[in-house]
């Protein structure tokens, strides 16, 4: 009995070695073990459920033929209270089958109306791409699915807007296409019956936020034409999934959260890489660009990349169907890169069975490498989380994480893509250089014993609300009804806009003013993407978006696609588009940045003796100022090359904790060594922040200083990363006991002696990890645990 149908890739019986022997053999190639912890998720069996008395006898004939003989419960029950008019989530484990629970009343209902229509939602093209396989392969009658966003021929998109049934899109394409077009949608939004929110967990933070607003114009225009669709949510297994539902779509939402469907057991390994000898360089040669691994002063463990590259060569040599997640575009064409090497040195043309697979890359580029994935043409892939929710890979016999996540949650999805369709499975977290990733292989219990996060969304940010009720007001004038839809902070959001000219005020409500429609960029990424052009040709090689240009395509900067590397000529901000030659040096780029924070207003405090910790609003303003060249073969910094780039301006949260010059003289902290102390524990407290919210480190910010002009002491900053801040803050603030335990034990506990990326070191330091202090952190933060209460 299958869970769902799908597109599956099958590794065939027998195929490769058994989990626990695999890891064995892993194990042994190395003098030391690598390995602190082995958890063994045992199998389990599945509790099926009669097909609802509803489902039309074809339609469980066309599941019947894609093997799925019947639901398992928690499908059933999710279909049948969607069926019934009720808004549900169903957050289950990978593969327990969520697409059965919205697929059936969806399509029961299309079957029984000839008129209703149905939009899912999803938060990549490669997954809406896989579900549209899907629902096709049914071949059921009149449905007429379709896929409608960027890559869709335009002269496609009139067809589906006439005649599609089961639209599949995703939420940049329903704000920037469907609902300013909404009169050419009229028909369908009329109709619309079901709306499906798969994989809502991925909607965190600025984006979350800016889809729960893009959910409520979707809301809004529906009324208008007439329906009240029922809204159908799917999310892996998270953290109170009925409240961040009801956030993310602003209704009551009903959860099923009973996972009744069978599961293959998975060993579970967490992987600590080696340390290195001392003064040591790169173990093996990786191509020349910055692995995002970590910037540091000193490399003391082996390169997880290089661990995860090493790893993925010895997994596919051994047969075994291998996919690693890689946390950073660099790095996967790092990965798969090495991997290539590696296995061409050993059977040449088997490096053929690896690729990389990363957003950035063309629609051809992304299509083949989904067809070689389904048709079993790569043995193993390295890939960013845009396939943690993309193609359904069924047959997969290990995963390979390369660093923690930053939650659990997907920790959990990533590690589910392997046993797929219930045999053994292996999966191996690679733990970074990193003060989190350290903390957790030593700490078993917080990833295996622990809740999954809760997902954080703050729709009431000003920066996202007032932007989405001018995206609102441009597709129909607001009314005060409208108001009550947006929630906290709309009226004031309108009046702002009225002040600043963007609204008219009349006594039917308030008018855009403009001709052009609001530009909103949902995803935060820092403003349109930036296109990659080689210079000698014309050919466009991918994308980075805006946000990280600065540091990734700065003039002189090594940029890596496909394994072939190329030298960044220009840099034209005002176009959006980078100049590159193909080059191979020898060295490898690193931006460094420089941060200048003030403080703008205390939303709330606990003043805690010579401890005060404060949430409020503050300014920060970054500029990328240099970038060194780091010679590849032993990490010797060749030069230091200024740049010439603008300084950027964020208005957002931060938590922040001040301590009196006194108590840190009588913790043994002497005045010299503050500025050192502050920032190891900066660094730390952002390292460890992701283990209490949904986040990681690339989301939130930092700066401490000995004396900041606004607080007048010694003080350490930690900000959300996003305009208005994302939720982070506020969460690290109410946690901030825990929060700070974790990071003054994840200091202390690391066996280095002065300091290290396990511990205070940071791969993103704009002041190249200097000064830092190890133990006087330890004693910083003391100081904070003694005085703030629990």
């Amino acid at each position: 009995m299958e869970s769902s149908p799908a597109a599956t890739v099958s590794a065939g019986p027998g195929l490769g070695p058994a989990p626990a022997d695999l890891l064995r053999r892993l194990r042994a190639r190395g003098a030391a073990d690598p390995v602190t912890h082995v958890e063994r998720v045992p199998a389990r069996p599945g509790v099926p459920a009669p097909w609802p008395s509803w489902a039309p006898p074809e339609l469980r004939a066309a599941f019947a033929r894609r093997g799925v003989v019947a639901p398992w419960q928690h499908q059933a029950q999710a279909a049948t209270l969607a069926y019934e008019g009720e808004h549900v989530v169903v957050a289950t484990g990978t593969a327990s089958g969520k697409s059965l629970a919205y697929q059936l009343p969806a399509l029961a209902t299309l079957l029984a109306d000839p008129r209703a229509t149905v939009l899912y939602l999803a938060p990549t093209k490669a997954l809406a791409a896989d579900q549209l396989r899907a629902v096709a392969a049914l071949e059921l009658e009149g449905v007429r699915p379709a896929c409608y966003d960027g890559d869709t021929p335009r002269a496609e998109r009139e067809w589906i807007r006439r005649h599609s049934r089961f639209v599949l899109t995703n939420p940049d394409m329903l704000h920037h296409g469907v609902l300013p077009g909404h009169a050419q949608w009229s028909g369908f939004l009329r109709r619309l019956a079901y709306v499906v929110i798969d994989e809502c967990h991925t909607y965190r933070g600025v984006f979350g936020s800016h889809v729960a607003h893009v959910l409520r114009r979707l809301r809004r225009q529906c009324a208008r034409f007439g329906s009240t669709p029922v809204f159908v949510l799917a999310s892996a297994t998270s953290g109170d999934p009925s409240t961040a539902a009801g956030r993310l779509t602003g209704l009551p939402v009903t959860a099923v959260t009973e996972d009744a469907s069978p599961r293959g057991g998975v060993t579970f390994a967490l992987w600590e890489p080696p340390l290195l000898p001392p003064d040591s360089g790169p173990s093996t040669p990786v191509p020349p660009q910055s692995t995002g691994d970590h910037d540091d002063l000193q490399q003391v463990r082996r390169s997880a990349l290089r661990e995860t590259a090493d790893l993925l060569a010895d997994t596919v040599a051994e047969g075994v169907r291998t996919l690693a997640f890689v946390r950073s575009r660099k790095g996967a064409e790092v990965v798969a890169a090495n991997a290539r090497r590696a296995l061409d040195d050993a059977v040449p043309g088997l490096g053929g069975r690896v690729a990389a697979y990363r957003g950035g890359y063309l629609r051809e580029e992304r299509r083949e490498l989904e067809r070689a994935l389904l048709h079993g043409d790569l043995l193993g892939l390295a890939s960013t989380n845009a396939l943690e929710l993309g193609v359904d890979l069924v047959g997969l016999d290990a995963v390979l994480i390369c660093g923690y996540p930053g939650t659990r949650a997907s920790l959990w999805q990533q590690a589910g893509r392997a046993g797929r369709s219930g045999q053994e499975a292996l999966a191996v977290l690679v733990a970074r250089d990193d003060p989190l990733d350290t903390y957790l292989v030593h700490h078993p219990e917080a990833i295996f014993g622990a809740p999954v996060e809760a997902t954080v969304l703050d729709p009431a940010n000003p920066y996202v609300l007032a932007p989405q009720l001018a995206c609102a007001a441009f597709e129909a004038p607001l009314t005060p009804a409208d108001l009550a839809l947006f929630g906290d902070g709309a009226k004031e959001a309108v009046d702002q806009l009225v002040a600043a000219g963007a609204l008219r005020q009349r006594p039917t409500g308030w008018y855009w003013r403009h001709r052009e429609r609001p530009e909103v960029d949902l995803r935060g990424e820092g403003g349109a993407p930036v296109c990659v052009v080689e210079s000698s040709t014309g050919r466009l090689l991918g994308t980075v978006d805006g946000g990280s240009s600065h540091f990734l395509l700065h003039s002189g900067a090594v940029y890596l696609h496909q394994g072939v590397s190329y030298v960044v000529d220009d840099l034209d901000l005002v176009d959006g588009c980078a100049l590159v030659h193909a080059e191979e040096p020898d060295w490898s780029t690193h931006a460094r940045d420089v941060t200048d924070l003030s403080v703008v207003s205390v939303r709330s405090y606990v003043d805690a003796g010579p401890v005060g910790m404060f949430l409020g609003e503050v300014d920060v303003t970054s500029q990328v100022v240099s970038y060194q060249r780091r010679r590849i073969a032993t990490g010797e910094v060749i030069d230091t090359r200024p740049l010439d780039l603008p300084a950027r301006e964020l208005r957002t949260v931060a938590v922040w904790f001040t301590l009196s010059p006194q108590s840190l003289t009588l913790a043994g902290v002497q005045p010299a060594d503050v500025p050192g102390a502050l920032h190891a524990a900066e660094h730390a407290a952002i390292g460890l922040l992701p283990l209490m919210a949904t986040c990681d480190r690339w989301d939130i910010g930092g700066l401490s200083t000995a004396v900041h002009p606004d607080t007048e002491a010694p003080t350490v900053f930690v900000y959300d990363g996003h305009p208005g801040g994302a939720g982070f803050a506020e969460r690290a603030y109410g946690t901030a006991s825990a929060w700070l335990r974790a990071t003054r034990d994840a200091i202390a506990e690391c066996g280095c002696e002065s300091g290290c990326p396990s511990c205070v070191q940071s791969p993103k330091c704009g002041n190249g990890n200097n000064p830092l202090s190890k133990p006087d952190a330890i004693r910083v933060l003391d100081v904070v645990l003694a005085n703030l209460p629990e």
